[in-house]
């Protein structure tokens, strides 16, 4: 009989079909024209463009590590996004078939058991693999927390010079000051170098207690607590660290979230900020006001605000026939911004 050979195939990324940009989203309101959804709903980027944005965010930062250098791209770096393949085989008779599963994106800097125990403790609805609703999700969280337009001035509408120059340091202070990724380790081994980090899963059997960042040995009876459900982390499950938070800090996999959305914060990537991570959005709109009509931050002095709502000047119009609502009366309806004789004619 001949022996099988355990192959492991790497196929090329499911695409999930998207609308056009141009045709069907509204540049200015970054929403789709015929049902006003937002662009992450319809308008996602590709792997590629998303691995260039987070290339671009993490360069010149600390974070530097986990992007290389494009060859021939005039210093532009790009996402060492680490994926995760798992080949398990099934009992078929006589000839056994593999069931392969890709996961888009796993922790850097952990061992395959370690990485794989950290999927098992996030809902299996936001786990991403290739092909599945969770890795959907985290595309569309990838667009939604970390707008490219948050980043990059080039991809902002209409920045007038002085604008420019604020949101560049804007850029500068926060990648400096708050930016940083979350460090996937056991309970009492966050911080450690990756020589160490990736001997931290030993033999079965085998007794040693845990090392501290500061070099001395943990103690083996100390419970480790999750920063936000107040859960004990077991010694044997990976739990997140944030450097900006300190090592004496954790938190359950499923618990990293954005303090201000509750939402899961994208590939560990977060902004911290009174003492709690943050999304990006989130991040950013907490510091400057967001506008209501095109969604990027606003970097002018001179804009129109409305209860908790802000808008550029030229962006605060009619949602229905686009008139300008400066000095006009105007009705706030379920978050649309209309004029009386849309609102009317949006109620009959």
């Amino acid at each position: 009989m001949t022996k099988r050979k355990n192959v492991l195939l790497f196929l090329p990324t499911k695409v999930i079909p998207t609308f056009p940009t141009d045709r069907h989203t509204d540049r200015k309101t970054k929403m789709c024209k015929s049902c006003k959804c937002s662009q992450e709903d319809h308008c996602l980027s590709s792997d590629l463009e998303d691995d260039r944005k987070i290339g671009r965010l993490l360069m010149d930062s600390k974070y530097s590590t986990l992007t290389a250098r494009v060859k021939g791209g005039d210093g532009i770096r790009i996402y060492k996004r680490n994926r995760m393949i798992m080949t398990n085989p099934i009992a078929t008779g006589k000839d056994p078939t593999f069931d392969t599963i890709t996961y888009e994106w796993a922790p850097p800097g952990v061992t395959q058991k370690l990485g794989l125990r950290y999927m098992e403790l996030i809902p299996k609805e936001k786990q991403p693999v290739t092909g599945t609703e969770g890795a959907y999700y985290r595309r569309r969280q990838l667009s939604r927390q970390l707008p490219i337009y948050d980043q990059d001035p080039s991809r902002c509408r209409g920045l007038l010079e002085n604008e420019l120059n604020v949101m560049e340091e804007f850029v500068k202070q926060y990648k400096s000051e708050a930016l940083g990724v979350g460090e996937v380790a056991l309970p009492g081994q966050g911080g450690l170098p990756k020589e160490e980090g990736k001997q931290q899963e030993k033999p079965e059997g085998a007794e040693t207690a845990a090392p501290t960042t500061n070099g001395s040995l943990s103690d083996p009876s100390k419970e480790y607590v999750c920063e936000l459900c107040k859960g004990v982390a077991p010694a044997d499950s990976p739990v997140v660290y944030s450097d900006r938070a300190g090592y004496s800090k954790q938190w359950h996999p499923a618990c990293f979230v954005c303090t201000k959305c509750s939402e899961p914060l994208v590939d560990l990537i977060y902004f911290w900020k009174d003492g709690a991570p943050w999304c990006g959005r989130h991040y950013c709109e907490s510091l400057r006001p967001r506008c209501s009509g095109c969604d990027e931050i606003i970097f002018s002095e001179d804009f129109q605000r409305v209860e908790d709502l802000a808008w550029h000047r030229k962006h605060f119009v009619c949602e229905g026939c686009e008139q300008q609502l400066g000095g006009r009366a105007y009705i706030i309806t379920k978050g649309q911004l209309l004029c009386p004789t849309c609102s009317k004619s949006k109620r009959s």
